[in-house]
């Protein structure tokens, strides 16, 4: 039981500074830089997603599962968006005959 108190604490550690670090890193970037950064940020998706799929697949308990799939979730709408607005901007550089 001590085991899997000490678990939930480090998983719900992990989670709640994740969110808090990608919240101040996302904030802290200027808007004229958020475009030419687009693919860094979809990569760094990737690698959440990644991270995510690996804490839900764990299977340590029923709460570290849930939390890992709700991830999954957001970061996989989190990676197809990013890429989806990548498109769309570079789309207006090509400029011309469309």
């Amino acid at each position: 039981m001590a085991t899997e108190l000490s678990a939930f604490v480090t998983n719900l550690t992990l989670f709640v500074l994740a969110a808090f670090v990608g919240y101040e890193i996302i904030t802290k970037i200027p808007t004229n830089l958020h475009t030419p950064l687009m693919s860094g940020a979809n990569a760094i998706s990737g690698i959440t997603l990644l991270g995510s799929v690996v804490v839900a697949g764990a299977g340590e308990n029923t709460l570290a599962t849930a939390l890992g799939f709700l991830a999954v979730v957001m970061a996989t709408i989190n990676v197809v968006g990013g890429y989806l607005v990548s498109h769309f901007m570079l789309d207006q550089f090509r400029g011309g005959g469309n």
